[in-house]
């Protein structure tokens, strides 16, 4: 094939292509990611300033609220709520750490059905990356070994 009637074929089938996909809206896109992400965040900033009027400072406090929008994730996601929300949303609800929630909890409860072993834990940690849950799951065992000597 050459140049020229490559550019042709690659052409023709782009119109071909664009004649199916319904034209994308990108302010519309745009604007929803926008509210959805900064809905999130304003939600996780709600929770910060709730926690540090209670008492928590530093890095309990980063910590805490990390647990509390990370739980929210998976129960929605659990409910099947968090993937109507990704839908409308787009990358406005992947981005916050609710998204790395959603990528973890959603192939569990999908594949729940194959059992706890070779179906949601080998899909959890396929999806998510075993780095990330590793050190996820290290960092947490930590902790609690952490605030069990302090205590």
């Amino acid at each position: 094939m050459t140049g020229r009637s490559k550019e042709n074929f690659n052409r023709n089938y782009l119109n071909y292509v664009n004649g199916f996909a319904p034209p994308t809206q990108h302010f519309k896109t745009l604007s929803r990611a926008f509210l959805v992400g900064g809905a999130i965040c304003c939600v996780g900033q709600f929770f910060r300033s709730m926690l540090e009027f209670a008492g928590l400072t530093g890095d309990e406090l980063a910590g805490t609220v990390s647990v509390i929008l990370i739980f929210f994730g998976v129960l929605l996601t659990g409910l099947g709520v968090y993937d109507r929300i990704g839908k409308n949303a787009g990358a406005g609800s992947i981005v916050p750490i609710t998204g790395f929630a959603n990528s973890v909890a959603s192939p569990a409860v999908e594949f729940k059905t194959e059992g706890y072993v070779y179906g949601m834990a080998a899909k959890m940690f396929v999806v998510a990356g075993p780095i990330i849950v590793f050190g996820v799951s290290a960092g947490a065992a930590v902790g609690l070994i952490y605030w069990l000597i302090a205590l």
